[in-house]
């Protein structure tokens, strides 16, 4: 009788461990990145009270008599299914999608968690709100004026540096690929005005000095008389300015040349070679790239007093190459520049998260800047991190050390 009631207990305790596990897990039904438990049971040990015996010559075999004593928890699993995904419209909230878990710093102790519902603190580190923690990841590096993220250094906090200043950047490159109308009439020695303006393209394109100033680059066209195939161009920084900028224009420098170079075209209206004002030409063969420098007014004059010029490229393209290149077609004149990496100065207005991570930062200036990226922890057996509260994990002896990188 007593054994009965051993047994039946040893149900009655266990079936109230899979309640409260049932129990948590409705309890925890809104809660973000919560992973559900599960109760497996297993039988105990049975009291034997006779054994099996093997079939003889006279009767066949007999099976074993035994009682169970009861039954047990044999594991309280976490899984770890993949959970629905939903949009909070709170731009520092973030998901994983497969496995991982977003790796928290309190102290010295790191913690594992499923949960993204993350923010700003008053320092700009993103953390989880609710407890303080800190997200870890990789902050960007300036290198050579490129931010850049090295996932395979330690990670560290996160910091978002909201209302943080972007430098003015004075331009270095300028891209263009316009086309020049080969049907474009010649200007000829005593053209009126209207034949000038009707003979020459102009295109203009913003640029910037290195105070973030912007600048007109003016760059015009016209048909060289006596060659079908070629073309003048005049370069001009703030024509307009009655201060003059001096703008000058070489291959690989600007000493002792003009403002001016031809630019000639093969019979299929590809490019096909410069030559500028000092006599420079390019190599029959790759880029076209002329160097452009000009006065920039308001700088400081150097030690020996000569006005602060700067110095930008001016890339045409590519010889025997029509994509992105300038070219002489029969077809209206078109566009102008496309490119220039030029800017005045910014600050941090917004950033957003992708969906690697990368945490980019969006200046008033129109630039975007990375600023870090978020990292992810892995572990050979997720199943064995031990429950730390507030929605984390750490390590156990089972689940395996943390196996960090991006996501």
């Amino acid at each position: 009788m007593m054994r009965s009631l051993y047994a039946g207990v040893s149900g009655l305790q266990n079936h109230q461990t899979r309640m409260d596990v049932i129990g948590n897990n409705i309890a925890n039904v809104n809660t973000y990145g919560f992973k559900r438990g599960r109760v497996d049971f297993q039988d105990m040990i049975s009291q034997q009270l006779s054994g099996a015996a093997k079939p003889t010559e006279e009767v066949g075999g007999v099976n074993p008599k035994e009682v169970g004593l009861g039954m047990s928890v044999a594991a309280i699993d976490t899984i770890f299914n993949q959970g629905n995904l939903q949009s909070t419209g709170v731009s520092t909230d973030v998901a994983i999608q497969g496995n991982g878990f977003f790796v928290m710093q309190s102290g010295e102790k790191t913690y594992y968690t499923r949960a993204g519902n993350f923010g700003l603190d008053s320092n700009g580190t993103l953390v989880n709100p609710a407890n303080g923690m800190r997200v870890q990841g990789w902050m960007a590096q300036n290198v050579n004026g490129e931010q850049i993220v090295t996932t395979s250094a330690t990670p560290t906090d996160l910091v978002i540096p909201v209302g943080s200043k972007d430098p003015a950047h004075a331009t270095e490159n300028v891209n263009f690929m316009c086309n020049l109308n080969k049907n474009t009439p010649e200007i000829l020695e005593g053209a009126s005005e209207a034949d000038v303006i009707k003979g020459t393209w102009s295109t203009e394109f913003k640029v910037y000095d290195s105070f973030g100033n912007d600048h007109n680059l003016n760059v015009s066209f016209r048909r060289v008389t006596g060659n079908p195939n070629q073309w003048q161009a005049t370069v001009n920084v703030d024509p307009e300015n009655p201060d003059g900028t001096e703008t000058r224009v070489g291959l690989g420098t600007t000493d002792g040349t003009e403002n001016t170079f031809i630019i000639t075209f093969d019979n299929t209206g590809t490019l096909q070679s410069v030559t500028d004002s000092a006599g420079n030409v390019t190599n029959p063969e790759g880029q076209i790239v002329l160097q452009t420098s000009f006065n920039v007014v308001g700088a400081n004059a150097d030690e020996d007093g000569n006005p602060y010029r700067q110095t930008m490229n001016i890339n045409l393209g590519t010889i025997g190459s029509q994509k992105n290149t300038i070219t002489q077609s029969a077809a209206a004149s078109s566009t102008k520049a496309y490119y220039q990496d030029g800017y005045t100065m910014g600050y941090l207005d917004s950033f957003k998260i992708d969906s690697s991570g990368t945490i980019t930062g969006v200046y008033s200036n129109g630039t975007n800047r990375t600023i870090g990226q978020i990292a992810l922890a892995t572990f050979a057996n997720q199943g064995g991190l031990e429950k730390a509260g507030d929605n984390t994990f750490v390590e156990s002896n089972n689940s395996g050390l943390a196996n960090i990188g991006p996501s």
